[in-house]
């Protein structure tokens, strides 16, 4: 198991909460758009028989990002998903987009001391609540490239991520996406 931060103080933790916060509301943005890319009529593609469907993928990627920020919040990991789940993939986009919101703000009200509070993360890690902002930063970035792999294969366009792609491609002197 992974030891707990020492040193960490409460200034800093409110600063990294801060930025971590901030590129996570850009990071969302481009996830939106990847996962609105998945067809509802390929949902069930995998590329691989041992790989998740697009379905199950979007589904994790969305869900886990929420489950991060409330485990963070509530300084305590349960893990629980919610009762019930999205049907199409717009209704993934739509509840991601609320309940990533919801989990963010529930994060940016907890005090710097909160933030530096130890959680145990199912016997893998035990870290300050705040340093689980870039776990979820680094989790969310790997589970959209894999799904965004997936969508040429489904007939479907793979959005600009980071600059241009062949189906988007990069427009000098357009509005960058982080001001979006």
């Amino acid at each position: 198991m992974v030891a707990p931060q020492q040193g960490l103080t409460p200034e800093f933790a409110a600063g990294y909460r801060e930025m971590m916060l901030q590129g996570l509301a850009r990071e969302t943005e481009i996830t939106k758009k990847v996962l609105a890319a998945v067809p509802d009529a390929k949902a069930d593609y995998r590329p691989d028989p041992s790989a998740r469907t697009a379905w199950e993928l979007a589904w994790h990627l969305a869900n886990t990002d929420v489950q991060f920020l409330n485990g963070i919040a509530d300084l305590k990991f349960n893990m629980e998903n919610p009762e019930t789940k999205p049907k199409t993939i717009a209704e993934v986009v739509a509840w991601y987009d609320k309940n990533i919101a919801r989990g963010a703000e529930r994060v940016r009200a907890l005090t710097p001391e909160q933030l530096c509070t130890p959680i145990e993360f199912f016997g893998v890690f035990n870290l300050p609540a705040v340093m689980y902002l870039g776990f979820l930063n680094n989790h969310s970035i790997h589970h959209r490239g894999e799904l965004a792999t997936y969508l040429r294969p489904m007939g479907s366009k793979v959005p600009s991520i980071y600059g241009g792609s062949y189906d988007e491609p990069f427009q000098p002197g357009a509005p960058a996406e982080s001001a979006a």
